[in-house]
């Protein structure tokens, strides 16, 4: 146990799927595993752990930002030796080529913020997801016939909508740094991983079209995101 998590040792699996919203991991457990079982709710983070055609596997929310997806991952990976955390989540898009609902695999992250220095003493502004994750979605996605797109993708402290002015942000991403989208937690996931040893990679829905306009409603979502979610379930199943 630790002051964030009142589950046992054993009641985390080894493989973890984290959306970020609480209600989304119970949506999921209850639409997708066997025998699920409620094994953390301390803050109202729900994990709840189960069987996914025979594979055994915790969906955990995450919550929101980088610091909150800090602490949660990093116990899981220290605490509960998690050995594979794959984060689902709703993201904005910067390319032309992602409309919504549209799903992204980050191949890097990279963010403004200091995370990794303040955690590890370490200035570094970008990191990679695990190949060895990405290969196995890629080959799921391939077999499932699941159309992706693989790029980086910003990891924001401050979400983007409330920016007084974006542009000005982009302006300071180096020039060699092409992002596709934003969302706010996988930085903090990866170079948790990257610390502990682990694995960690990040499937993301496109929610807030900024190219072409239009925004998902906070109901679509919580329900709208099943490809997404199945795909990375079937991914678990080769971990």
């Amino acid at each position: 146990m630790t002051p964030h998590n009142e589950a046992n040792l054993d009641d985390i699996a080894k493989n973890v799927l984290m959306p970020g919203d609480p209600k989304r991991a119970e949506l999921i457990a209850k639409n997708y595993l066997t025998d699920a079982k409620l094994v953390n709710d301390v803050r109202g983070i729900k994990a709840f752990t189960g069987f996914y055609k025979d594979k055994r596997i915790t969906v955990m929310a995450s919550g929101m930002g980088m610091p909150s997806m800090g602490i949660y991952s990093y116990e899981l990976f220290k605490n509960y030796d998690v050995d594979n955390i794959i984060r689902i989540g709703s993201c904005g898009s910067y390319s032309d080529d992602l409309h919504l609902l549209d799903i992204i695999l980050i191949d890097k992250s990279y963010t403004e913020g200091n995370y990794a220095l303040t955690l590890n003493n370490e200035d570094t502004h970008i990191i990679a997801a695990s190949n060895f994750i990405n290969d196995k979605i890629e080959e799921t996605a391939k077999s499932i016939n699941c159309k992706y797109k693989k790029g980086t993708v910003l990891c924001s402290e401050v979400f983007d909508a409330y920016m007084t002015d974006s542009s000005k942000l982009m302006k300071r991403v180096p020039k060699d740094i092409e992002l596709i989208g934003s969302e706010m937690e996988a930085f903090a996931l990866f170079y948790n991983a990257k610390l502990l040893g682990k694995n960690a990679a990040c499937l993301l829905t496109v929610a807030d079209d900024h190219c072409h306009g239009g925004v998902v409603t906070a109901e679509e979502r919580e329900n709208s995101l099943n490809t997404m979610i199945e795909l990375a379930l079937d991914t678990v199943l080769k971990l």
